[in-house]
């Protein structure tokens, strides 16, 4: 948005719903009523409800649902992170959005946020889907001091940020579970992917980009039928829909939190925080490697590189580094 609406849209906001007359506005921005009204149109265009006042005044009335940047700016309260916004109603990925953005020279904290995307990518190759107007599509830069070899801990403390904004959100915050490594379940279900992509610079990472997608509003019975029996929505479980600028400010803020504990002190300062919404262990796992091998055993916990141990069913105890975990379909429960 242009500074001359986001003005007068912030003109609008500090009445708290009261009428604001034109001429108030005209003289704060020091131009013509004319020009106001042009303005005023143009936020109307955005799905702004703003009503024209006897004599010439506007009334804001009601906000669109949508994550434009000045809304989410608005309920901020984040230090760096997403204090530089890139908006997009629809895109390919906020990711691939996101590492132009970062070889470019982006800053730590710059934010990609889209209404929808045509090709949403999760981990592994796999596609995730991204309705419009419903969901949370969001991609950060990150420019952390890690080694490579410690970089995936950054998933596992998104994870935790994440989570803590979904719980704060749904009546039930025990009902929210963590995956290794990067999915958020809600009642058992997935409710959020997290994906990473990084640009390495010999053993440092240059820059990290988060992207992460949250089922906010899409009800269940409109998921894709390949995955309806394991995703759902925060609206779908808790009955009622969410607000999705509310929620995006949340997450920000509990993302800045965990990203600022670990730039400190490394995934120590988030492992316990992790493990309490972990559930995994104690039950049988099925494990494809990046190679495609399948071995199976029972979770054990996680390591203080953030890798999963299992101990598999040859009787050796196995790091799991990266790859696929599900739980096997018996959802075993092993002492």
């Amino acid at each position: 948005m242009s500074a001359g609406p986001a003005r007068v849209l912030e003109a609008l906001r500090s009445t708290d719903g009261g009428p604001c007359s034109g001429e108030a506005i005209s003289s704060l921005l020091e131009v013509s009523r004319a020009q106001i009204w042009k303005h005023v149109e143009t936020l109307r265009r955005r799905g702004y409800r703003i009503e024209g006042e006897p004599g010439g005044g506007y009334r804001l009335t009601e906000v669109p649902d949508r994550l434009y940047p000045e809304e989410l700016a608005a309920g901020l309260e984040t230090a760096w992170l997403a204090r530089r916004i890139e908006y997009l109603d629809t895109t390919d990925s906020t990711n691939r959005v996101a590492l132009e953005l970062g070889r470019g020279g982006a800053e730590h904290g710059t934010t990609v946020v889209a209404e929808h995307q045509s090709a949403g990518r999760g981990r592994l190759g796999r596609s995730f889907f991204s309705p419009a107007y419903q969901n949370l599509y969001t991609s950060v830069v990150l420019r952390p001091a890690l080694t490579t070899s410690d970089a995936p801990t950054l998933i596992l403390a998104a994870a935790v940020a994440v989570a803590d904004a979904v719980a704060a959100t749904v009546p039930d915050p025990d009902a929210v579970e963590i995956k290794w490594p990067n999915d958020v379940l809600l009642g058992g279900l997935k409710t959020c992917g997290i994906l990473m992509e990084m640009s390495a610079e010999a053993t440092r990472v240059g820059f990290a980009v988060l992207g992460i997608g949250v089922n906010l509003n899409v009800e269940r019975d409109e998921l894709p039928d390949e995955f309806r029996h394991r995703a759902t929505s925060l609206r779908s479980h808790r009955g009622t829909p969410v607000d999705r600028i509310a929620f995006a400010c949340r997450l920000y803020g509990s993302l800045e939190e965990v990203m600022d504990a670990h730039a400190d002190q490394g995934f120590a300062a988030l492992r316990s925080r992790f493990e309490s919404r972990f559930r995994m262990p104690g039950r049988r796992v099925r494990v494809v490697d990046l190679h495609g091998a399948v071995r199976f055993g029972v979770a054990r916990g996680i390591t203080e590189s953030g890798a999963l141990e299992i101990d598999g069913d040859d009787g050796k105890r196995d790091v799991v580094i990266a790859g696929d975990v599900t739980l096997t379909p018996e959802e075993e429960e092993v002492a």
